[in-house]
């Protein structure tokens, strides 16, 4: 697959601290050698209606995206899919030449109006994972993803 082939834009509210910015530099290059990806960090709102004004952030973000994009949210209670199923549903994208916004919310989750808005509520776990560490297995299973594609030996 050629650089370039899929755009991949992950909007996630907060910033990454020590243990988390490692494995996201990491994966993020990887994933960069065969898509074009690009991470956008929101601010991370409080007080009332803290989750609104994110998502209000997030979803103005999506609507940043050059081209047309599809909008995917990573939320525990959307459906989760093996890696073979994510990586179909990443190849049709890149065939179709579609764009993919992935939404991750901050320490108070998505607002269900980015979980409607999404083509595909996407759930890593039934179990509640640290936002951070949502946004870098999130990172690590789209990179597989592209690896099942391109039929390397990385997805054993």
């Amino acid at each position: 697959m050629s650089r370039g082939g899929l755009r991949l834009r992950i909007v996630s509210v907060g910033r990454d601290r020590d243990f988390t910015a490692a494995g996201v530099a990491d994966y993020a290059e990887r994933i960069g050698r065969g898509a074009e990806l690009t991470l956008v960090e929101l601010r991370a709102e409080t007080g009332p209606a803290a989750r609104e004004r994110e998502a209000d952030a997030l979803l103005l973000a999506h609507g940043k995206q050059k081209g047309a994009a599809e909008l995917w949210s990573l939320d525990q209670r959307g459906e989760e899919v093996t890696s073979e199923e994510l990586a179909r549903r990443i190849g049709r994208l890149r065939d179709a030449a579609t764009a993919l916004t992935l939404c991750i919310g901050g320490d108070e989750g998505l607002s269900p109006r980015v979980r409607e808005a999404a083509r595909f509520n996407w759930a890593l776990s039934r179990l509640t994972l640290p936002h951070r560490l949502a946004r870098l297995v999130a990172l690590e299973q789209l990179y597989r993803a592209l690896e099942i594609l391109r039929g390397s030996p990385y997805h054993k």
